[in-house]
């Protein structure tokens, strides 16, 4: 933890927080972590169609299925806070210097992700347009807009709970005297 500043109760709450040992076992391995981003992933995209269906006026249900997709998704979006020990929720001054650098790298390399997205979608969609006549009109374009967004907000976390490394296993006692 850095001390160019003063930590306010408020920061040493959420370090505790995003640091809590026993929360640590859900997340210890790269296969649960890549289960717990995957499973986030699915209740990110369950949410966005809940929202965007309530706001078309789809079925009175829609709100009720996003009501139900709350709980979930705040339960992993919690694992994937704790497994990034708050690299991307906690304030600057409360990282080390290597854990400002993985932010950084995260951010670039979820900013590069997006960018690929977002130049697909548009090649796509110009691909479409020119070669079968395909016409966009508005009626598409803010959901898409939307679920790009939402994917710009979460990508940083889901790349950083994938990349973080497995902690260092304990080493093992040998009790028999030999090497």
């Amino acid at each position: 933890m850095t001390t160019t500043t003063t930590a306010t109760r408020h920061d040493r709450r959420m370090y505790a927080i995003m640091n809590r040992p026993g929360a640590q076992a859900m997340s210890r391995t790269a296969a649960r972590r890549r289960g717990w981003v995957a499973a986030h992933i699915a209740l990110t995209a369950a949410g966005v169609a809940f929202w965007l269906g309530s706001v078309h006026a789809g079925p009175r249900w829609v709100p009720f299925g996003l009501l139900a997709v709350i709980v979930p998704w705040c339960v992993a979006m919690g694992v994937i806070n704790g497994a990034t020990r708050g690299l991307l929720q906690l304030r600057g001054r409360m990282l080390d210097e290597r854990q400002y650098a993985e932010r950084d790298r995260v951010r670039s390399l979820a900013h590069r992700i997006t960018l690929v997205l977002l130049f697909a979608g548009a090649a796509g969609a110009g691909t479409a347009t020119l070669l079968a006549g395909v016409r966009f009109d508005g009626g598409a374009l803010f959901p898409v807009l939307f679920a790009l967004l939402v994917t710009h907000w979460m990508l940083p976390s889901w790349v950083a709970c994938l990349r973080v490394r497995d902690d260092a296993p304990d080493e093992v006692l040998d009790t028999t005297g030999g090497h």
